[in-house]
Protein backbone atom coordinates (compact mmCIF):
# COMPACT_ATOMS: atom_id res chain seq x y z
CA UNK A 1 0.00 0.00 0.00
CA UNK A 2 2.87 2.39 1.13
CA UNK A 3 4.12 1.59 -2.37
CA UNK A 4 1.04 2.79 -4.24
CA UNK A 5 0.92 5.83 -2.18
CA UNK A 6 4.06 6.70 -3.46
CA UNK A 7 3.80 5.71 -7.04
CA UNK A 8 0.63 8.03 -6.74
CA UNK A 9 2.41 10.96 -5.18
CA UNK A 10 4.67 10.75 -8.03
CA UNK A 11 2.46 10.91 -10.83
CA UNK A 12 0.62 13.62 -9.24
CA UNK A 13 3.78 15.63 -9.32
CA UNK A 14 3.93 14.88 -12.85
CA UNK A 15 0.44 15.64 -13.88
CA UNK A 16 1.34 19.31 -11.89
CA UNK A 17 4.07 20.25 -13.60
CA UNK A 18 2.89 19.42 -16.79
CA UNK A 19 0.49 22.35 -17.05
CA UNK A 20 3.48 24.61 -16.95
CA UNK A 21 4.05 26.73 -19.68
CA UNK A 22 7.16 25.19 -22.64
CA UNK A 23 10.41 26.94 -21.36
CA UNK A 24 11.56 29.47 -23.67
CA UNK A 25 10.11 32.26 -26.11
CA UNK A 26 7.95 31.42 -28.98
CA UNK A 27 9.78 32.30 -31.96
CA UNK A 28 8.06 35.70 -33.82
CA UNK A 29 9.37 37.64 -36.83
CA UNK A 30 11.90 40.14 -35.57
CA UNK A 31 9.64 42.84 -35.29
CA UNK A 32 12.23 45.77 -35.44
CA UNK A 33 14.11 44.32 -38.02
CA UNK A 34 15.39 46.37 -41.20
CA UNK A 35 13.36 44.21 -43.29
CA UNK A 36 10.17 45.79 -42.33
CA UNK A 37 11.39 49.24 -42.65
CA UNK A 38 9.35 51.28 -46.25
CA UNK A 39 11.91 52.64 -47.29
CA UNK A 40 13.40 48.92 -47.67
CA UNK A 41 9.92 47.23 -49.02
CA UNK A 42 9.37 49.86 -51.44
CA UNK A 43 10.97 50.42 -54.95
CA UNK A 44 14.77 50.50 -55.84
CA UNK A 45 16.13 54.22 -56.15
CA UNK A 46 18.34 52.61 -58.72
CA UNK A 47 16.03 50.82 -60.63
CA UNK A 48 14.33 54.02 -62.55
CA UNK A 49 16.05 53.75 -65.71
CA UNK A 50 14.46 52.41 -68.70
CA UNK A 51 16.48 49.59 -69.22
CA UNK A 52 14.38 48.49 -65.78
CA UNK A 53 10.78 47.38 -65.45
CA UNK A 54 8.80 46.97 -61.77
CA UNK A 55 7.71 43.52 -62.58
CA UNK A 56 8.40 40.57 -61.00
CA UNK A 57 11.62 38.18 -61.35
CA UNK A 58 10.88 35.16 -62.87
CA UNK A 59 12.75 31.75 -61.15
CA UNK A 60 14.09 31.17 -64.71
CA UNK A 61 15.97 35.09 -65.49
CA UNK A 62 18.02 33.03 -67.52
CA UNK A 63 15.42 32.10 -70.44
CA UNK A 64 14.85 35.86 -70.89
CA UNK A 65 17.84 35.75 -73.43
CA UNK A 66 16.00 33.26 -75.33
CA UNK A 67 19.08 30.78 -75.73
CA UNK A 68 18.19 27.34 -75.93
CA UNK A 69 21.86 26.23 -76.29
CA UNK A 70 21.42 28.87 -72.60
CA UNK A 71 19.08 27.26 -71.36
CA UNK A 72 20.72 23.07 -71.61
CA UNK A 73 23.62 24.43 -70.09
CA UNK A 74 21.83 25.62 -67.15
CA UNK A 75 19.51 22.30 -66.85
CA UNK A 76 22.80 20.09 -67.14
CA UNK A 77 24.78 22.23 -64.24
CA UNK A 78 21.70 22.42 -62.06
CA UNK A 79 21.44 18.60 -62.61
CA UNK A 80 25.30 17.42 -62.05
CA UNK A 81 27.04 20.47 -60.37
CA UNK A 82 29.99 19.22 -57.69
CA UNK A 83 28.57 22.30 -55.44
CA UNK A 84 25.03 21.43 -55.39
CA UNK A 85 25.34 17.78 -54.55
CA UNK A 86 27.65 18.82 -51.56
CA UNK A 87 24.56 20.97 -50.81
CA UNK A 88 22.32 18.17 -51.56
CA UNK A 89 24.00 15.93 -48.87
CA UNK A 90 23.98 18.35 -46.29
CA UNK A 91 20.54 18.56 -46.70
CA UNK A 92 19.78 14.82 -45.93
CA UNK A 93 22.34 15.32 -42.71
CA UNK A 94 20.06 18.08 -41.64
CA UNK A 95 17.67 15.85 -42.08
CA UNK A 96 18.85 12.83 -40.07
CA UNK A 97 19.84 15.55 -37.01
CA UNK A 98 15.79 16.58 -37.05
CA UNK A 99 15.00 12.75 -37.06
CA UNK A 100 17.27 12.19 -34.24
CA UNK A 101 15.57 15.14 -32.44
CA UNK A 102 12.01 13.88 -32.80
CA UNK A 103 13.17 10.39 -31.58
CA UNK A 104 13.65 11.78 -28.76
CA UNK A 105 10.03 12.48 -28.42
CA UNK A 106 9.25 8.37 -28.21
CA UNK A 107 9.68 5.32 -26.38
CA UNK A 108 12.99 4.38 -26.00
CA UNK A 109 14.06 0.61 -25.06
CA UNK A 110 17.09 -1.16 -24.83
CA UNK A 111 17.83 -4.53 -24.29
CA UNK A 112 21.41 -6.58 -21.83
CA UNK A 113 22.45 -9.96 -20.89
CA UNK A 114 25.14 -11.13 -19.06
CA UNK A 115 26.99 -13.97 -17.86
CA UNK A 116 29.53 -14.19 -14.59
CA UNK A 117 31.34 -17.27 -13.56
CA UNK A 118 31.59 -17.01 -9.79
CA UNK A 119 34.04 -18.74 -7.44
CA UNK A 120 35.13 -18.70 -3.90
CA UNK A 121 38.69 -18.97 -2.35
CA UNK A 122 40.24 -18.56 0.65
CA UNK A 123 43.53 -19.59 2.76
CA UNK A 124 42.08 -22.53 3.76
CA UNK A 125 40.81 -23.93 -0.03
CA UNK A 126 44.18 -23.25 -1.09
CA UNK A 127 44.91 -25.72 -3.78
CA UNK A 128 41.19 -27.36 -4.00
CA UNK A 129 39.29 -27.21 -7.26
CA UNK A 130 36.05 -25.75 -5.69
CA UNK A 131 32.89 -25.75 -7.63
CA UNK A 132 31.93 -22.48 -9.14
CA UNK A 133 28.73 -20.85 -9.90
CA UNK A 134 27.72 -19.93 -13.55
CA UNK A 135 25.32 -16.47 -12.81
CA UNK A 136 23.25 -14.74 -15.70
CA UNK A 137 21.49 -11.52 -16.13
CA UNK A 138 19.00 -10.51 -18.59
CA UNK A 139 16.70 -7.08 -19.03
CA UNK A 140 14.38 -5.39 -21.47
CA UNK A 141 14.24 -1.65 -20.28
CA UNK A 142 12.41 1.30 -21.60
CA UNK A 143 11.78 5.18 -21.06
CA UNK A 144 9.68 7.74 -21.86
CA UNK A 145 9.80 11.38 -21.76
CA UNK A 146 7.31 13.14 -20.19
CA UNK A 147 8.80 16.24 -21.55
CA UNK A 148 6.84 18.84 -19.48
CA UNK A 149 8.94 21.93 -19.67
CA UNK A 150 9.21 21.26 -23.72
CA UNK A 151 13.05 20.58 -23.69
CA UNK A 152 12.58 18.12 -26.45
CA UNK A 153 10.33 20.44 -28.21
CA UNK A 154 12.23 23.23 -28.35
CA UNK A 155 15.39 20.72 -29.73
CA UNK A 156 13.02 19.59 -32.47
CA UNK A 157 11.98 22.84 -33.38
CA UNK A 158 15.65 24.23 -33.45
CA UNK A 159 17.06 21.39 -35.61
CA UNK A 160 13.63 21.96 -38.31
CA UNK A 161 15.07 25.66 -38.48
CA UNK A 162 18.65 24.64 -38.82
CA UNK A 163 16.96 22.09 -41.16
CA UNK A 164 15.68 24.89 -43.35
CA UNK A 165 18.53 27.32 -42.92
CA UNK A 166 20.69 24.12 -45.07
CA UNK A 167 17.77 24.52 -47.75
CA UNK A 168 18.09 27.99 -47.77
CA UNK A 169 22.21 27.96 -48.40
CA UNK A 170 21.38 25.54 -50.87
CA UNK A 171 19.09 28.07 -52.65
CA UNK A 172 22.13 29.86 -52.49
CA UNK A 173 24.49 27.61 -54.22
CA UNK A 174 22.09 27.09 -57.08
CA UNK A 175 21.51 31.10 -57.56
CA UNK A 176 25.72 31.26 -57.87
CA UNK A 177 25.58 28.21 -59.78
CA UNK A 178 22.70 29.57 -62.28
CA UNK A 179 25.23 32.65 -62.71
CA UNK A 180 28.66 30.95 -63.03
CA UNK A 181 27.13 28.95 -66.00
CA UNK A 182 25.56 31.80 -68.06
CA UNK A 183 28.45 34.28 -67.34
CA UNK A 184 30.84 31.27 -68.59
CA UNK A 185 28.40 30.94 -71.93
CA UNK A 186 28.49 34.69 -72.01
CA UNK A 187 32.04 35.25 -71.82
CA UNK A 188 32.38 32.75 -74.50
CA UNK A 189 30.19 34.38 -77.03
CA UNK A 190 31.81 37.88 -76.04
CA UNK A 191 34.93 37.26 -76.04
CA UNK A 192 34.27 36.00 -79.89
CA UNK A 193 32.73 39.28 -80.65
CA UNK A 194 35.82 41.18 -79.45
CA UNK A 195 37.72 38.58 -81.29
CA UNK A 196 35.64 39.65 -84.37
CA UNK A 197 36.29 43.18 -83.90
CA UNK A 198 39.91 42.93 -83.41
CA UNK A 199 40.13 41.19 -86.55
CA UNK A 200 37.93 43.99 -88.30
CA UNK A 201 40.73 46.01 -87.13
CA UNK A 202 43.55 44.30 -88.23
CA UNK A 203 42.06 43.68 -91.86
CA UNK A 204 41.80 47.94 -92.13
CA UNK A 205 45.13 48.24 -90.71
CA UNK A 206 46.87 45.59 -93.09
CA UNK A 207 44.50 47.00 -95.87
CA UNK A 208 46.79 50.18 -94.76
CA UNK A 209 49.60 48.70 -94.69
CA UNK A 210 49.63 46.90 -98.12
CA UNK A 211 48.46 50.53 -99.55
CA UNK A 212 51.65 51.84 -98.18
CA UNK A 213 53.70 48.85 -99.50
CA UNK A 214 52.21 49.59 -103.07
CA UNK A 215 53.05 53.50 -102.42
CA UNK A 216 56.46 52.83 -101.27
CA UNK A 217 57.44 50.37 -104.40
CA UNK A 218 55.27 53.86 -106.48
CA UNK A 219 57.91 56.18 -105.71
CA UNK A 220 55.34 57.60 -103.40
CA UNK A 221 55.76 56.38 -99.82
CA UNK A 222 58.67 55.74 -97.52
CA UNK A 223 59.79 52.63 -95.41
CA UNK A 224 58.78 54.87 -92.26
CA UNK A 225 55.69 54.62 -93.64
CA UNK A 226 55.83 50.78 -94.20
CA UNK A 227 57.10 50.56 -90.71
CA UNK A 228 54.62 52.44 -88.97
CA UNK A 229 51.75 50.52 -90.45
CA UNK A 230 53.21 47.61 -89.73
CA UNK A 231 53.65 47.94 -86.18
CA UNK A 232 50.11 48.94 -86.03
CA UNK A 233 48.89 45.77 -87.76
CA UNK A 234 51.33 43.97 -85.45
CA UNK A 235 50.39 45.76 -82.10
CA UNK A 236 46.53 44.48 -83.06
CA UNK A 237 47.77 41.35 -83.42
CA UNK A 238 49.61 41.16 -80.21
CA UNK A 239 45.83 41.39 -78.41
CA UNK A 240 44.25 38.47 -79.90
CA UNK A 241 45.99 35.69 -77.85
CA UNK A 242 44.34 37.04 -74.75
CA UNK A 243 41.58 36.68 -76.13
CA UNK A 244 41.79 33.28 -76.83
CA UNK A 245 42.92 32.05 -73.84
CA UNK A 246 39.68 34.00 -72.24
CA UNK A 247 37.29 32.01 -74.33
CA UNK A 248 38.96 28.79 -73.69
CA UNK A 249 39.26 29.27 -69.64
CA UNK A 250 34.99 30.46 -70.26
CA UNK A 251 34.88 26.96 -71.80
CA UNK A 252 36.93 25.09 -69.30
CA UNK A 253 34.60 26.53 -66.67
CA UNK A 254 31.16 25.58 -68.32
CA UNK A 255 32.20 21.88 -68.46
CA UNK A 256 33.21 21.76 -64.39
CA UNK A 257 29.94 23.59 -63.60
CA UNK A 258 28.34 20.71 -65.20
CA UNK A 259 30.43 18.17 -63.33
CA UNK A 260 32.74 17.29 -66.24
CA UNK A 261 36.47 17.34 -66.93
CA UNK A 262 37.89 20.44 -68.69
CA UNK A 263 38.58 18.57 -71.64
CA UNK A 264 34.77 18.06 -72.14
CA UNK A 265 34.24 21.30 -72.62
CA UNK A 266 31.20 22.14 -74.87
CA UNK A 267 32.57 22.28 -78.35
CA UNK A 268 29.49 23.69 -79.81
CA UNK A 269 29.72 26.40 -77.52
CA UNK A 270 33.01 27.50 -78.83
CA UNK A 271 31.84 29.31 -81.98
CA UNK A 272 29.36 31.31 -80.27
CA UNK A 273 29.97 35.22 -81.44
CA UNK A 274 26.53 36.26 -80.93
CA UNK A 275 25.82 38.98 -77.66
CA UNK A 276 23.79 37.77 -75.61
CA UNK A 277 20.80 40.16 -75.38
CA UNK A 278 17.62 40.69 -73.37
CA UNK A 279 14.19 40.97 -75.28
CA UNK A 280 12.72 42.98 -72.73
CA UNK A 281 13.69 45.43 -69.81
CA UNK A 282 15.04 43.87 -66.99
CA UNK A 283 12.12 42.76 -64.86
CA UNK A 284 13.74 43.68 -60.83
CA UNK A 285 10.46 43.63 -58.74
CA UNK A 286 10.97 45.66 -55.32
CA UNK A 287 12.89 45.54 -51.86
CA UNK A 288 10.37 43.99 -49.95
CA UNK A 289 9.84 40.60 -53.43
CA UNK A 290 13.94 41.19 -52.90
CA UNK A 291 13.69 40.41 -49.23
CA UNK A 292 11.17 37.39 -49.67
CA UNK A 293 13.58 35.72 -52.40
CA UNK A 294 16.92 35.98 -50.86
CA UNK A 295 18.42 32.78 -49.69
CA UNK A 296 20.71 34.43 -47.79
CA UNK A 297 18.35 36.24 -45.93
CA UNK A 298 16.10 33.54 -45.59
CA UNK A 299 18.76 31.50 -44.13
CA UNK A 300 19.70 34.43 -41.36
CA UNK A 301 16.02 34.19 -40.31
CA UNK A 302 15.62 30.86 -39.79
CA UNK A 303 19.21 31.03 -37.77
CA UNK A 304 17.33 33.74 -35.61
CA UNK A 305 14.58 30.87 -35.12
CA UNK A 306 17.05 28.43 -34.41
CA UNK A 307 18.62 29.63 -31.75
CA UNK A 308 15.34 31.19 -30.62
CA UNK A 309 14.61 27.42 -29.70
CA UNK A 310 17.86 27.00 -27.77
CA UNK A 311 16.69 29.65 -25.11
CA UNK A 312 13.78 27.06 -24.16
CA UNK A 313 16.32 24.10 -24.47
CA UNK A 314 18.56 25.51 -21.74
CA UNK A 315 15.95 27.05 -20.04
CA UNK A 316 14.37 23.38 -19.46
CA UNK A 317 17.00 22.76 -17.59
CA UNK A 318 15.65 25.04 -14.69
CA UNK A 319 13.22 22.35 -13.98
CA UNK A 320 13.15 18.67 -13.17
CA UNK A 321 13.15 15.87 -15.75
CA UNK A 322 10.99 13.52 -15.15
CA UNK A 323 10.18 10.32 -17.40
CA UNK A 324 8.50 7.05 -16.91
CA UNK A 325 10.92 3.89 -16.79
CA UNK A 326 10.36 0.43 -16.70
CA UNK A 327 12.17 -2.96 -17.35
CA UNK A 328 11.78 -6.43 -17.29
CA UNK A 329 14.39 -8.23 -15.50
CA UNK A 330 15.72 -11.61 -14.95
CA UNK A 331 18.64 -12.55 -12.55
CA UNK A 332 19.50 -15.86 -11.30
CA UNK A 333 21.61 -18.80 -11.77
CA UNK A 334 21.63 -19.62 -15.44
CA UNK A 335 20.05 -23.50 -15.01
CA UNK A 336 17.07 -21.47 -13.08
CA UNK A 337 16.94 -18.57 -15.81
CA UNK A 338 13.86 -19.78 -17.39
CA UNK A 339 12.05 -20.29 -14.33
CA UNK A 340 8.79 -17.66 -13.89
CA UNK A 341 10.61 -16.71 -10.13
CA UNK A 342 13.53 -15.80 -11.46
CA UNK A 343 11.81 -12.68 -13.69
CA UNK A 344 10.64 -9.26 -12.34
CA UNK A 345 9.43 -6.51 -13.75
CA UNK A 346 8.94 -2.45 -12.83
CA UNK A 347 7.75 0.40 -13.63
CA UNK A 348 7.38 4.09 -12.34
CA UNK A 349 8.54 7.83 -12.30
CA UNK A 350 11.89 8.65 -12.63
CA UNK A 351 12.84 12.75 -11.59
CA UNK A 352 16.03 14.47 -12.24
CA UNK A 353 16.78 18.37 -11.02
CA UNK A 354 19.96 20.14 -10.65
CA UNK A 355 18.54 22.78 -8.51
CA UNK A 356 19.82 24.51 -6.30
CA UNK A 357 23.21 24.28 -8.31
CA UNK A 358 21.64 25.69 -11.16
CA UNK A 359 24.64 28.48 -12.39
CA UNK A 360 25.72 26.76 -15.19
CA UNK A 361 22.31 26.36 -16.38
CA UNK A 362 21.88 30.26 -15.78
CA UNK A 363 24.97 30.38 -17.88
CA UNK A 364 23.82 29.00 -20.72
CA UNK A 365 20.50 30.36 -21.07
CA UNK A 366 22.61 34.11 -21.24
CA UNK A 367 24.93 32.84 -23.61
CA UNK A 368 21.61 31.59 -26.08
CA UNK A 369 20.09 34.88 -25.11
CA UNK A 370 23.17 36.78 -25.99
CA UNK A 371 23.30 34.29 -29.60
CA UNK A 372 19.99 35.71 -30.93
CA UNK A 373 20.96 39.02 -30.14
CA UNK A 374 23.60 38.28 -32.03
CA UNK A 375 21.58 36.91 -35.26
CA UNK A 376 19.57 39.46 -35.29
CA UNK A 377 22.06 41.71 -36.04
CA UNK A 378 23.39 39.02 -38.77
CA UNK A 379 19.82 39.32 -39.98
CA UNK A 380 19.72 42.85 -40.41
CA UNK A 381 23.03 43.19 -41.75
CA UNK A 382 22.22 40.44 -44.40
CA UNK A 383 19.10 42.31 -45.34
CA UNK A 384 21.20 46.09 -45.71
CA UNK A 385 24.11 44.43 -47.54
CA UNK A 386 21.91 42.85 -49.98
CA UNK A 387 19.87 46.31 -50.81
CA UNK A 388 23.05 47.85 -51.16
CA UNK A 389 25.04 45.52 -53.68
CA UNK A 390 21.32 45.71 -55.42
CA UNK A 391 21.04 49.10 -55.78
CA UNK A 392 24.95 49.12 -56.68
CA UNK A 393 24.62 46.60 -59.58
CA UNK A 394 21.26 48.31 -60.95
CA UNK A 395 23.17 52.03 -60.69
CA UNK A 396 26.58 50.25 -62.57
CA UNK A 397 24.32 48.63 -65.51
CA UNK A 398 22.41 51.92 -65.87
CA UNK A 399 25.35 53.99 -66.53
CA UNK A 400 27.47 51.22 -68.28
CA UNK A 401 24.38 51.57 -70.66
CA UNK A 402 24.98 55.34 -71.25
CA UNK A 403 28.84 54.54 -71.18
CA UNK A 404 28.24 51.93 -74.29
CA UNK A 405 25.86 53.78 -76.11
CA UNK A 406 28.32 57.64 -75.76
CA UNK A 407 31.32 54.80 -76.93
CA UNK A 408 29.26 53.76 -80.06
CA UNK A 409 28.98 57.24 -80.77
CA UNK A 410 32.37 57.57 -80.38
CA UNK A 411 33.55 54.89 -82.47
CA UNK A 412 30.99 56.14 -85.17
CA UNK A 413 32.34 59.62 -85.32
CA UNK A 414 35.80 57.92 -85.54
CA UNK A 415 35.21 56.05 -88.39
CA UNK A 416 33.91 58.63 -90.40
CA UNK A 417 36.98 60.53 -89.31
CA UNK A 418 39.31 57.35 -90.53
CA UNK A 419 36.94 57.66 -93.88
CA UNK A 420 37.72 60.94 -94.45
CA UNK A 421 41.21 60.68 -93.43
CA UNK A 422 41.93 57.78 -96.08
CA UNK A 423 40.42 60.18 -98.96
CA UNK A 424 42.35 63.08 -97.84
CA UNK A 425 45.79 61.25 -97.94
CA UNK A 426 44.94 59.20 -101.43
CA UNK A 427 44.38 62.64 -102.64
CA UNK A 428 47.82 63.99 -101.53
CA UNK A 429 45.56 66.87 -99.14
CA UNK A 430 47.15 64.87 -95.70
CA UNK A 431 50.06 62.80 -94.63
CA UNK A 432 50.60 59.39 -94.19
CA UNK A 433 50.72 60.00 -90.13
CA UNK A 434 47.47 61.76 -90.40
CA UNK A 435 45.67 58.94 -91.42
CA UNK A 436 47.82 56.73 -89.04
CA UNK A 437 46.46 58.41 -86.50
CA UNK A 438 42.48 58.44 -87.66
CA UNK A 439 42.85 54.55 -88.23
CA UNK A 440 44.51 54.17 -84.17
CA UNK A 441 41.66 56.28 -83.39
CA UNK A 442 39.25 54.08 -85.02
CA UNK A 443 40.68 50.85 -83.70
CA UNK A 444 40.63 52.18 -80.27
CA UNK A 445 37.18 53.43 -80.14
CA UNK A 446 36.08 49.89 -81.91
CA UNK A 447 37.67 47.92 -79.26
CA UNK A 448 36.21 49.88 -76.32
CA UNK A 449 32.86 49.92 -77.73
CA UNK A 450 33.17 46.01 -77.59
CA UNK A 451 34.42 45.89 -74.36
CA UNK A 452 31.53 48.16 -73.16
CA UNK A 453 28.54 45.90 -74.60
CA UNK A 454 30.75 42.83 -72.89
CA UNK A 455 30.97 45.18 -69.85
CA UNK A 456 26.71 45.13 -69.93
CA UNK A 457 26.40 41.78 -70.48
CA UNK A 458 28.08 41.10 -67.56
CA UNK A 459 26.03 43.79 -65.36
CA UNK A 460 23.05 42.27 -66.86
CA UNK A 461 23.89 38.78 -65.17
CA UNK A 462 25.33 40.37 -61.80
CA UNK A 463 21.83 42.60 -61.38
CA UNK A 464 20.29 38.62 -61.71
CA UNK A 465 22.58 37.52 -58.92
CA UNK A 466 21.78 39.96 -56.66
CA UNK A 467 18.15 40.34 -56.92
CA UNK A 468 18.58 36.15 -55.80
CA UNK A 469 17.40 34.30 -58.67
CA UNK A 470 17.53 31.16 -60.36
CA UNK A 471 16.00 28.85 -57.48
CA UNK A 472 12.12 27.34 -57.75
CA UNK A 473 10.66 29.73 -54.76
CA UNK A 474 8.00 27.62 -52.54
CA UNK A 475 4.31 29.08 -52.78
CA UNK A 476 3.87 29.23 -49.38
CA UNK A 477 7.07 31.75 -49.11
CA UNK A 478 5.62 33.85 -51.81
CA UNK A 479 2.52 34.36 -49.81
CA UNK A 480 4.63 35.25 -46.54
CA UNK A 481 5.52 38.94 -45.32
CA UNK A 482 9.06 40.13 -45.95
CA UNK A 483 10.50 39.03 -42.67
CA UNK A 484 9.86 35.44 -41.86
CA UNK A 485 8.71 34.45 -45.35
CA UNK A 486 10.85 31.16 -45.14
CA UNK A 487 8.70 29.63 -42.34
CA UNK A 488 6.57 27.86 -45.02
CA UNK A 489 9.76 26.04 -46.99
CA UNK A 490 9.67 22.92 -46.91
CA UNK A 491 11.16 20.66 -43.92
CA UNK A 492 11.16 16.96 -43.17
CA UNK A 493 8.56 15.31 -41.47
CA UNK A 494 8.69 15.03 -38.17
CA UNK A 495 8.35 11.19 -36.99
CA UNK A 496 5.80 10.07 -34.85
CA UNK A 497 6.29 10.16 -31.11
Amino acid sequence: MSQLRSFVALGALGLALAGCATAGPDYAPPEHAVANAPSAQGAFVSGQDPAYAQAPLPDDWWKLYNDPRLDTLVEEALAANADLRVAEANILKSRGVVREEAGAEGLNTGIGAAVTQERNYSLRSAGTNLPGVLTGELGLNFDYPLDLHGKIKRAIEASLADHEAVEAARDAVRIAVVAATTKAYADVCVTNYQIATVEKVIALQQKTLDATMRLQKGGRGTAFDVSRARTAVEGSRASLPGYYARRQASLYRLATLRGKPPADYPRDVESCATLPTLSQPMPIGDGAALIRRRPDIRQAERRIAADTARIGVATADLYPSISIAGGIMGFNQVKNLPKEEALGFGIGPLLSWSWPFNRQVHARIDQANAQVKSDLATFDATVLEALRTTETALETYARDREKEQALGKAAGSAGLSAEQAGKLFRFGRSDFLSLLSAQSALANAQVSHAAAKAALVDDQIAVFLELGGGWQQPKAAQEGGPVGAAQGAASPDKPEG
